[in-house]
C-alpha cells in the first residue's frame, strides 16, 4: 500500500479549481475528492527517487468552502486517522465582477523559519508564528483565517541544519569535511523540507490555506550571489556544484510548481517531459545546471490575480547580474515581465503587491551603506578601496536593493507609475522579510512626485528565527535621527547621486517570531501584526502588536 510521505499543500485556488502537491514512497494514482463532486486524479512522478504529485482539482464553486480527502491507490490516506485538527478545506474567493462587498481577500506574510522542534523540546528561538497560528485556527473555527500564506522566503535553512538533522548527515557522510553539516545534494535537500513540512500543525495548516512561495539565500546558502567576488569563490569549491544543484532542484519540486495555475502547469514544457517519464532526474538536473549557468533560463517570478488583487512574486536571487560594471537585481529579461506583470491591464485590481523577499525600503543608515559599499566596490574610491568594500560586502551581507542602486531606482520608477492616474490602485505593497525584524516604511519624493496609491513596504521576519541583541541595537540605530545622519556621510563619501524619494518608518520596528496580515476589502486595506508570544502553561498565543487601517472604507 502507497504511503502519504509529505503533504498534502494546498497551493494554487482560484474560484473554480485548486492544486495539491503530496510526496509518495512509491508509484501510484493520487485523488483527490471533495464532498461537492470536485476533484482531480493524477499518477505520480519520479525525481531521485522521490514520488510526487501536483493534482489539479476542477469542478469548484466560486465562493465556497469544501473539505477534501487525498487518495492513493484508492486507499484514502488524508485525513489522518484519529486526527486532532479539523478537516482540511478548499476555500474558493468569489468570482470577478459580482458584488463589490464580496470581494475580500486576507493575506498572511511573512520570511526566515527554522524548523520547530518537537513539541516537547525547548525552543530556544521561542514559539513558531505559523504553529501558532495554525493551533488558533483549529481551536477557533472562528478565528479569521488567512486566504492566502505568502511565503517570503528560506522555507528551509539549507546552511544551518538542526541536530537531527546533522545526526542524519552524519550517517551518509564525514561532517567533519566540507560541506560539514550543511546540505550537501538533493536527498539531503528533500529531508529538510519533510523536517519543515511534517510539523503537526503546519502540516495541517499547509493543507487548509492556499500558500504562494519564493526563495531567498538560506533556501541554497547565506548571501547567495552576493557579486561576482563570491560566485567565484564558491564555484572554486569541491562541493558548490551538488549544493546549487539540489537547490534549484529541490526548489521546483517542492515550491516552485505550486506556485503555477493549472493553465501554467499545462504549458510548462519541462514538467510535461518529467511526467512522461519513468524518472526525471536528468531533466531536473539538466534544467537546474542550465538556470545555473544562466538565468535567462529560467523563470522563478510569477503572478497571481485573486480578484482584484494582484501578486507578483519577484525573484531577487536568481537572476541578478553580477558583473561589476552592469550589477542588476534583475537581468534585463527579468526587468521586462516585471514591468510587463505590474502594469498589464491598469484598472484591473484594487490592490497591488509585489512579493520580494528582500526589502526594497531598508533603515535609512543600512540602505546609504549598501549604496557607498556598492560604489566603492565599483572603483568610487580607487582599487585599494574596492578590494576592502567586496570583503566588507560578503561579511555584513550588503546586497539588497539597495545595493543595486540602478535597480533600486527602477522599482522605484515602477511603483510610481503603477500608482499614478486615474486607474491606479488603492495600495502598492511590496511585502518583504529577511531581516529579522517587521516594519513598515512609507516612501515621499522629493520632487513633489504624489502617486494616487498609498504605496508602502510591508517588512515581516522572522517567522521562526532568532537575532542577536547587537543586530537589533543595529537595526534601532539604522531607523534613528543619527543613524541617518551617518548614512548621509556614507553617501557622500561614496558620491552617490541623491535618490529620488526619501522614506520615514510609520510602524515598527518589531522583533519576535511574527506574520503580518494584509485584510483587503474594495478599495479598503488594513495590516496587522502579530506575534507569537507565550502563554501561561508553556502554551502560545498570537498576540497582536500592531493594527491600522492602510486606506479608508468598510469591513476592514
Amino acid at each position: 500500500m502507497a504511503v502519504l510521505r509529505l503533504g498534502p499543500l494546498l497551493r494554487y485556488v482560484d474560484e473554480i479549481s485548486a492544486t495539491v502537491w503530496v510526496e509518495t514512497d512509491r508509484p501510484c494514482e493520487v485523488h483527490v475528492r471533495c464532498e461537492s463532486g470536485a476533484g482531480g486524479a493524477e499518477r505520480t512522478w519520479q525525481v531521485a527517487g522521490h514520488h510526487y504529485a501536483l493534482v489539479p482539482v476542477s469542478g469548484l464553486t466560486p465562493d465556497s468552502e469544501t473539505p477534501y480527502r487525498v487518495l492513493l491507490d484508492g486507499e484514502q490516506v488524508w485525513p489522518l486517522p484519529g486526527s486532532r485538527f479539523p478537516e482540511s478545506t478548499i476555500r474558493t474567493p468569489a468570482a470577478p465582477g459580482g458584488d463589490p462587498d464580496e470581494q475580500r481577500l486576507r493575506v498572511a506574510f511573512g520570511s526566515c523559519r527554522w524548523a520547530a522542534p518537537p513539541t516537547d523540546a525547548h525552543d530556544p528561538v521561542g514559539p513558531d508564528a505559523l504553529d501558532t497560528l495554525a493551533a488558533a485556527l483549529a481551536a477557533d473555527p472562528e478565528h479569521q483565517r488567512p486566504d492566502l500564506l505568502v511565503l517570503l522566503g528560506d522555507q528551509v535553512y539549507a546552511d544551518q541544519t538542526s541536530d537531527a538533522t546533522a545526526r542524519l548527515l552524519a550517517t551518509r557522510r564525514d561532517t567533519s569535511e566540507p560541506p560539514w553539516r550543511q546540505v550537501a545534494d538533493y536527498e539531503e535537500y528533500t529531508h529538510l523540507y519533510a523536517e519543515s513540512w511534517l510539523d503537526p500543525e503546519v502540516r495541517w495548516l499547509l493543507s487548509t490555506v492556499p500558500s504562494c512561495m519564493i526563495f531567498d539565500d538560506h533556501d541554497v546558502i547565506d548571501d547567495w550571489n552576493t557579486s561576482a567576488a563570491w560566485l567565484t569563490r564558491m564555484r572554486a569549491t569541491s562541493w558548490w556544484r551538488e549544493r546549487v544543484l539540489g537547490g534549484l532542484m529541490s526548489y521546483w519540486v517542492y515550491q516552485h510548481l505550486g506556485n503555477l495555475s493549472p493553465a501554467e502547469l499545462e504549458k510548462d514544457e519541462l514538467y510535461g517531459r518529467v511526467r512522461a517519464l519513468p524518472d526525471g532526474t536528468g531533466l531536473v538536473r539538466e534544467f537546474a545546471a542550465a538556470a545555473d549557468a544562466d538565468p535567462v533560463c529560467a523563470r522563478w517570478s510569477y503572478r497571481r490575480d485573486v480578484g482584484r488583487v494582484r501578486l507578483v512574486m519577484v525573484d531577487t536571487r536568481a537572476t541578478r547580474v553580477l558583473d561589476e560594471g552592469s550589477r542588476a537585481m534583475l537581468d534585463p529579461a527579468e526587468a521586462d515581465w516585471l514591468r510587463e506583470a505590474v502594469l498589464a491591464d491598469p484598472g484591473a485590481y484594487d490592490h497591488l503587491l509585489i512579493g520580494s523577499s528582500l526589502p526594497w525600503l531598508l533603515p535609512n543608515l543600512i540602505h546609504d551603506a549598501e549604496g557607498w559599499n556598492a560604489a566603492l566596490c565599483a572603483g568610487a574610491r580607487g582599487a585599494r578601496w574596492a578590494r576592502w568594500s567586496e570583503s566588507l560586502r560578503q561579511r555584513a551581507d550588503l546586497e539588497h536593493w539597495a545595493a543595486f542602486p540602478d535597480s533600486f531606482a527602477a522599482l522605484t520608477d515602477l511603483l510610481v507609475e503603477a500608482g499614478s492616474g486615474d486607474a491606479a490602485p488603492a495600495t502598492v505593497c511590496v511585502l518583504s522579510g529577511d531581516v529579522h525584524h517587521a516594519y513598515v516604511a512609507e516612501p515621499h519624493w522629493y520632487d513633489g512626485t504624489r502617486p494616487t496609491s498609498r504605496v508602502l513596504q510591508l517588512t515581516c521576519s522572522p517567522v521562526h528565527n532568532s537575532i542577536p541583541a547587537s543586530m537589533r541595537a543595529g537595526f534601532r540605530f539604522g531607523w534613528s535621527r543619527l543613524g541617518r545622519r551617518l548614512g548621509h556621510a556614507l553617501a557622500r563619501h561614496g558620491r552617490l547621486a541623491r535618490p529620488s524619494i526619501g522614506w520615514r518608518r510609520t510602524g515598527g520596528p518589531w522583533f519576535g517570531n511574527q506574520l503580518m496580515t494584509l485584510s483587503l476589502h474594495g478599495r479598503a486595506a488594513r495590516l496587522r501584526l502579530d506575534q507569537a508570544v507565550r502563554g501561561q502553561g508553556g502554551g502560545a498565543r498570537l498576540a497582536a502588536a500592531w493594527d491600522e487601517r492602510l486606506t479608508g472604507g468598510r469591513g476592514v
